[in-house]
């Protein structure tokens, strides 16, 4: 996306991370996705193409001036290059050395959460008392029947500590069923 106007003076048509090259893109720092100038960057086409690139570790400490920018947005984005890079001395003495807002810190880290939600094999969030069936035949450990395909099983618990178990009954027993191996019912 083309840079717009305000943004554009904010950044005196320079890259906010790299400060070197003229600035040609609206990078929207997410989870954010509105147009707002408070949630953008103004970066060069190098510094896009070096986005998160394990092999460009050296290109990125130009971070240890943009992380010090007073704009929000480009804390956020140079923070989280930073902790892409922690594993380079360089990246985690920046990161060590920095005192961001933690709201800031927040946002930065967004992009490294995981959802912890069960999902079915076709993406659809499970919950605790959903009914599902069983989208291939399933051998049952420590049994000696096989769960048919197109086997329903009813009132599932999701297994706490791993979003890819559920349990339900089948023949009377609880056993633990992979979510890759389920459709929500």
């Amino acid at each position: 996306m083309s840079i717009s106007a305000k943004l554009n003076d904010r950044c005196q048509g320079t890259c906010e991370l790299c400060n070197s090259e003229p600035a040609t893109i609206t990078y929207t720092v997410s989870p954010k996705s509105d147009d707002s100038i408070d949630h953008q960057v103004a970066i060069c086409t190098t510094c896009e193409g070096n986005l998160f690139d394990a092999s460009k570790a050296k290109y990125w400490r130009c971070l240890e001036g943009s992380i010090w920018n007073v704009e929000a947005s480009v804390q956020a984005l140079s923070y989280r290059l930073l902790y892409f890079y922690k594993d380079a001395e360089w990246a985690a003495g920046v990161i060590g050395s920095v005192e961001l807002d933690e709201n800031t810190i927040q946002w930065a880290m967004t992009y490294y959460e995981v959802a912890d939600h069960h999902k079915d094999a076709f993406g659809n969030r499970l919950e605790n008392g959903d009914n599902v069936v069983l989208t291939q035949a399933l051998n049952v450990k420590g049994t000696s029947f096989t769960a048919a395909k197109g086997t329903i099983v009813k009132k599932i618990r999701l297994v706490n500590d791993n979003t890819e178990h559920i349990e339900g009954k089948i023949n009377e027993q609880t056993i633990v069923i992979l979510t890759k191996f389920v459709k929500k019912g």
